[in-house]
Parts: structure tokens; sequence; C-alpha cells
């Protein structure tokens, strides 16, 4: 996958970028990441990048010219599709599956905006995707893209250690993931529970689903509504919820 970043702050990057299991990525050759001040395509003479609304109102907005001239020598002589995501908290919201989705594609382009906001042609005919990490304002669209990257890059062949690791996360199933234990088994007089010690797969795996359910049931409700349930399920949910009530 080919990942470029389009911002006018790239130092931002250096250190996420070149850290963890992103560099590990890189070194693995699974990834290659560049970064790219957007400044460098404006032809303005004072290299500005934004300028005041038409009709008024508070704030600077990003002039379409730079941003769509970057991601067009971005895309040329490419063979394949590009993904170009806006980051904006008016996009769609960030999810596990969404990161799924994007870590199929050849070539992501982000686009960090700063300021009051974006010119609307940018929405309406340069990018593909609007992403937000969340109900909120940053004052920049630099951290959103790194933990979209983060979530997308992780999902790569071969760049976690662990290839079953991303598909037991949790929402990849579509509910949390169950509580994990390692050694010591007894920690304070906090012990582990015992039929993680049993040896017997079955039946440890029967307890990791129901506590997936449980922890679910009891965190993100909403996400039960959303899964498909097996009469057993149910059955156990119904048990969660007169124990949580009584």
């Amino acid at each position: 996958m080919k990942i470029d970043i389009l911002t006018l702050f790239p130092e931002m990057f250096d250190g996420v970028l070149n850290s963890s299991i992103l560099k590990k990525a890189q070194e693995k050759e699974a990834v290659t990441y560049s970064v790219i001040d957007f400044r460098e395509y404006t032809t303005n003479k004072h290299r500005k990048v934004d300028d005041y609304p038409y009709g008024g109102g508070a704030g600077m907005v990003l002039t379409p010219q730079p941003l769509f001239d970057a991601v067009d020598q971005l895309k040329s002589g490419q063979e394949t599709s590009s993904r170009v995501i806006l980051m904006c908290p008016q996009g769609e919201r960030l999810t596990q599956q969404k990161a799924e989705e994007l870590s199929q594609e050849d070539h992501l382009i982000f686009i960090c905006g700063h300021y009051e906001g974006y010119d609307e042609r940018i929405r309406a005919h340069l990018v593909t995707d609007e992403i937000s990490i969340g109900d909120y304002v940053l004052t920049g669209g630099e951290l959103a893209a790194m933990v979209v990257i983060d979530s997308v890059s992780r999902l790569l062949p071969e760049v976690l250690g662990n290839e079953e690791s991303s598909k037991l996360d949790s929402y990849s199933s579509g509910l949390l993931e169950h509580p994990h234990y390692t050694r010591p088994a007894d920690f304070r007089g906090m012990r582990v529970p015992e039929v993680l010690l049993s040896g017997d797969h079955a039946k440890i795996q029967k307890w990791r689903d129901q506590e997936s359910l449980k922890r679910t049931f009891l965190r993100r409700p909403d996400l039960i509504d959303m899964a498909a349930l097996s009469e057993e399920d149910r059955i156990y949910l119904e048990k969660v919820k007169k124990d949580r009530d009584s």
C-alpha cells in the first residue's frame, strides 16, 4: 500500500510514522508513507493556501487549487485507483469495518486541513471519502489522519506478529473482545479464571464467547442490537441481565 499525506505541518508525522507498528510496516515493505506539504503546490505568490469566505464569516477557508494540483500529481501515472480521504468532523465515523475496507486499497491520499474549513469544491469534486474520528473538533486533521493510518496499517499482511490478532480485535466480529490474562495465575489474591487453566479448548472458547457477549451487553448494548445472536446467546444474555438487575 502507498499512503500519501497532504498537510501544512509534515513534521507532526515524524515520530508517529517512524515508531512501533507503523515503522515495522515500512520495514516489512507492507506500506510506504509520503508526507507532503501542500503549500508547495500553491500558485499564490505569497504561498497562501487559504482565503476569506465568500459571504463573510469568521475564519479562513482552504482554497481548492493547491489540493487539486497536489492530488492530480499524486495520482498521475497510477494504474490503480486512489481513495482520497478528507479528515473532517462532518465525515463518516471511523469504525473497524471502515479500516478493514480501506486496508484492501493500494493507494490512499489523506488531506489534513486547518482553519475554518474547506472550499466545498474540494468535498464535491476531489475526495472519495470524508472520515471523522469522533463528534468533536480538533485544530487540524493531522491527529485524526494518524489514527486512521494506524488503524489501517496494522491490518496489512505480516505487519502484526500474529495474523490472528487483528481478526480477534474488538469490533472486528461486531462485539467487544473478551478479557485477557497472563502469568502469574494468582496475583495479590486475584486469580485467573480456572477455565483458562484447564487446557480444555472447547470450554475456553465458550468462556471467551460468553465473556465477549457479556462485556458488549454491559458496555455497548447498541452493538448487541446489530449482532447475529444464536438462541444460546440470547439465553445467556438473559442470565446476564438478571444478574445485573439483581
